[in-house]
């Protein structure tokens, strides 16, 4: 940090069904871009916006993390209050705090909190449309906790990574926490792990529910895993259920 200029973490909310994605591209509205032509605004000069995950088209977040480098020196509140108030609710900056320069959303996180969303009744609240997965039949959740169970640890995830054109090193990341939660007709899954891949949570969701809808056995899990190859499971929920909740570092940023 200097005189001249602030870096920033932000913690951003958003609604996914009013975006292309998260990553910008000309000539479509994306979360990086809105966040851009906000800080152009209300800084009066460009900057790039660095998040901590790139959520697919469609997806939401309550607790995505992006780093900025911003001209002048301006508090946190100020950096809220200023940005706000050029997005106009489109994007939420919920908190911000100032940063050691070399600080980045994404290559500086050492774990990620995602939660999924299903719908599962035949008739959808009109204020959830694109906000869960609507799931139609009933659903065998018991059956689906159990099968959660065999995905945490630490695994060749490489059955559930789409390809998504991304360089990796490996496929090997640690899933340290798979939950379940049913009130009602709404059914919510959290994955905690140090690292996603590509599509990863979208896709195990998918197995997930398949064995809900009891065209897959519970048990089956593990061999799936243990293929490491994309056809031994199924496709890919909608991104409308996807949250990004929560990205985590060494030193807690923000206090959720």
């Amino acid at each position: 940090m200097s005189a001249e200029s602030v870096h920033a973490a932000l913690l951003l909310s958003y609604d996914g069904r009013f975006f292309q994605g998260w990553q910008r591209h000309p000539g479509k509205r994306t979360v990086q871009g809105a966040v851009e032509d906000a800080v152009a605004a209300a800084f009066g000069a460009p900057a790039l916006i660095e998040g901590a995950g790139r959520t697919d088209r469609g997806a939401h977040a309550l607790g995505q993390v992006a780093t900025v480098e911003l001209p002048g020196v301006a508090s946190e509140q100020e950096i809220v209050t200023r940005l706000n108030e050029a997005m106009e609710g489109d994007v939420i900056v919920e908190a911000a705090r100032h940063v050691p320069p070399g600080f980045h959303a994404r290559k500086d996180a050492v774990g990620k909190i995602y939660r999924f969303a299903l719908w599962n009744e035949e008739e959808l609240p009109l204020e959830l449309e694109r906000r869960v997965w609507h799931v139609h039949g009933k659903l065998d959740v018991d059956a689906m906790a159990y099968a959660l169970g065999a995905l945490e640890g630490e695994h060749d995830f490489s059955s559930f990574a789409s390809s998504g054109g991304f360089d990796r090193k490996s496929s090997v990341r640690h899933l340290r926490a798979c939950t379940l939660g049913a009130e009602g007709p709404l059914v919510e899954m959290s994955f905690e792990a140090d690292g996603f891949l590509y599509k990863m949570v979208r896709n195990m969701v998918r197995a997930v529910v398949r064995v809900g809808e009891g065209k897959r056995r519970a048990e089956d899990m593990p061999d799936v895993i243990a293929a490491r190859d994309r056809k031994a499971a199924p496709g890919s929920a909608p991104a409308s259920g996807l949250y990004l909740d929560e990205v985590h570092y060494q030193e807690p940023l923000f206090e959720r």
